[in-house]
This record gives structure tokens, C-alpha cells and sequence, in this order.
């Protein structure tokens, strides 16, 4: 038997952090993967503009006049997952690269996901991931860190 393949949560952050690779933005990319109970897939999502809304019209940049900024056009990979799911999201688990800001949040608590599996925390200390965090403790949505893995894929192949 095989011993090094990747568990449940390597798995579904990869398709997280594969998802994450069809973003334009050039700064940052971040993707989500929306999982049952029964590991099944129910949505991927990842940060972008609003269909119909063109990636050469929008403006990318983070700084500046608010609206000549990405801000009030992008939508989150969270959100996009969301809005992508089949069916109900009650006790689903969210995989995501970046934790959630506190407009995801609302939609996280929301939809009835239940815990959130994230791997990069980077915007710890700002008041978005504290009211993030507050709001999601009082739902009572589980979170938890994942560390980068290092997945090297090898492929067998057998002579027939």
C-alpha cells in the first residue's frame, strides 16, 4: 500500500491554492474550497471581478482614490464560493489561503459553514481579521491554521 499520499486537508487547501492561480490580481491571489461532510466538494471560489465586469476596465491598484482602487470592485474567493455552491453549506468546511476578512466572515456565518481551514494569517493585527475573528467566535465557527506542506508529487509507473 501506498504511504505517502495527502490527507483531507492537504487535499482540499491544494484545490484551494490551485483555485488561487486563476486570479488576476496582481497582487494578491487567494482561492477557497467549500467542502461537506461527506468530502465532497460543494464550491471553489477564488478573488475576482463580478461577471461582465471586464479585468481590463477595473482597476487592480490597492492604494489611492477609493474608487480607482480594486476594492469596491472585487469580489472575495469566499464570496465567490459561496455564490458558486450547490445545495446547502450548513456544517460544511471552508478551505482557504488567506483568513477571511470580516465581509467574508458575515457570509461564512451566514451560509452555515461551521469551520475554516485557512493557511496564511498575514493580516492578523488589522481591525478586519479582529472583527473577523470576534464574529466568528460568537457563531461559534470553528478555525484552525494549516502549515505549508510540502507536496511533491511522484507518479508510478508500472510497465505492463
Amino acid at each position: 500500500m501506498r504511504e505517502s499520499y495527502l490527507n483531507w486537508d492537504e487535499y482540499f487547501m491544494g484545490i484551494s491554492l490551485l483555485s488561487a492561480m486563476r486570479s488576476k490580481d496582481p497582487q494578491t491571489q487567494v482561492g477557497a474550497c467549500i467542502v461537506n461532510q461527506e468530502n465532497r466538494i460543494v464550491g471553489i471560489g477564488y478573488n475576482g471581478f463580478p461577471r461582465g465586469c471586464s479585468d481590463e476596465e477595473f482597476p487592480w491598484e490597492r492604494e489611492g482614490n477609493f474608487l480607482k482602487t480594486k476594492y469596491p470592485y472585487v469580489v472575495h474567493a469566499e464570496q465567490n464560493a459561496i455564490l458558486n455552491s450547490m445545495g446547502s453549506l450548513k456544517g460544511c468546511r471552508l478551505y482557504v489561503s488567506l483568513f477571511p476578512c470580516h465581509e467574508c466572515a458575515k457570509y461564512i456565518i451566514q451560509s452555515g459553514i461551521r469551520e475554516i481551514v485557512f493557511m496564511s494569517d498575514k493580516y492578523a493585527a488589522t481591525e478586519s481579521t479582529c472583527a473577523s475573528k470576534r464574529m466568528l467566535d460568537a457563531a461559534g465557527v470553528k478555525y484552525r491554521q494549516m502549515k505549508p506542506i510540502d507536496v511533491t508529487v511522484q507518479v508510478s509507473s508500472s510497465k505492463e
